[in-house]
């Protein structure tokens, strides 16, 4: 198999997630290290089906490092859930000459590639990238870092103003299975409570602690809210809830929404994809494939992509327990 792989495609799916781009830099410029042919495949497996592919070489990924987004673009793929669909994507690689494929992207892009690799028996490795940071065999996933930090931001410029007006804000953020993102990010803004789709804090329980933090002396309050969250049907209906069972709180909402995907990859997630990127087509060359490069305790370590696709990460109980100390 390590003689055999002469030209690697290398494409993105799903949402989109900061570096993504540094990571199909890092996929090319390995390649071209190893000689070997790299083809970018544009818009994902539908770009994949429709044959868009592009021959990337060293220079064809200068300057793009520092971007958000994904230069090959991105698109979901009804067409590739088919056999019909997926019979004609690996008709377009033999027609291309591809021996292999780099897969950037979440749950979804591993399930296709896995489908597909047991079909044909086609070689792939995954390089996990989104926000969401639920996929299970590494600590972080590409744009998680990122994510983190443009919510923090967003949440300290929030408290400003809950500050000068006394308000109470809910602050939705992306999380609709899991709520790493709103854990994190509100113990990191000093979030008085914590909303997530793991642990149903309850409305009864969420007047107590705003009451209690009230009679604390606390004038303002931030509460983080996953957007997956059962305390309420969603955030706004929490705010009418809390308007009509708490006093003295001018409640407000704030939906990050996908400004939580976009902007430039932090240094963490640049450096972390250009080791994947790198560690994804030398684990080709040796002729593995059908895993997913993750990372654990900073070590790259190889992870199967049907046990990515199957297992579900797990909240930090430790975090969890943190965060409920540091809103008293």
């Amino acid at each position: 198999m390590a003689n055999s792989i002469k030209k690697i495609g290398v494409l993105t799916s799903g949402g989109d997630a900061p570096g993504m781009n540094a990571a199909i830099r890092s996929v090319v410029r390995t390649c071209a290290f190893h000689q070997i042919e790299c083809v970018g495949i544009y818009r994902g497996y539908e770009g994949m089906i429709d044959g868009d592919f592009k021959v990337l070489d060293a220079r064809s990924v200068n300057h793009i490092i520092n971007k958000g987004g994904t230069f090959l673009k991105s698109a979901r793929s009804d067409r590739f859930r088919t056999k019909e669909g997926r019979k004609e994507a690996y008709d377009q690689l033999l027609k291309h000459a591809v021996d292999a494929l780099v897969l950037i992207g979440g749950d979804g892009t591993f399930t296709g590639g896995m489908v597909f690799n047991e079909e044909y028996n086609f070689p792939v490795v995954g390089i996990p990238g989104t926000i969401d940071n639920d996929i299970v065999g590494t600590n972080f996933t590409l744009g998680y870092d990122t994510a983190l930090n443009t919510v923090v931001e967003a949440i300290d410029k929030i408290r400003d103003t809950a500050s000068s007006h006394k308000r109470l804000f809910f602050v939705e953020v992306m999380g609709r299975d899991v709520g790493h993102i709103a854990l994190n990010a509100g113990v990191g803004s000093g979030a008085e409570e914590i909303l997530v789709p793991e642990e149903d804090l309850g409305l009864d329980r969420l007047l107590e602690s705003l009451e209690k933090s009230k009679h604390t002396g606390k004038s303002s309050s931030i509460v983080v809210v996953a957007e997956g969250d059962k305390t309420g049907k969603n955030v706004f209906e929490l705010r009418d809830y809390v308007e009509e069972n708490l006093e003295g709180y001018d409640v407000r909402v704030s939906v990050l929404g996908h400004m939580q995907r976009g902007g430039s990859p932090s240094c963490f997630d640049r450096v972390l994809a250009s080791r994947m990127g790198v560690k994804a087509v030398e684990t080709l060359i040796e002729g593995k494939n059908n895993v997913m490069v993750g990372t654990i305790n900073n070590k790259l370590e190889l992870y199967p992509i049907n046990k990515a696709v199957k297992g579900h990460s797990k909240i930090d109980d430790e975090l969890l327990r943190v965060s409920d100390i540091m809103s008293t």
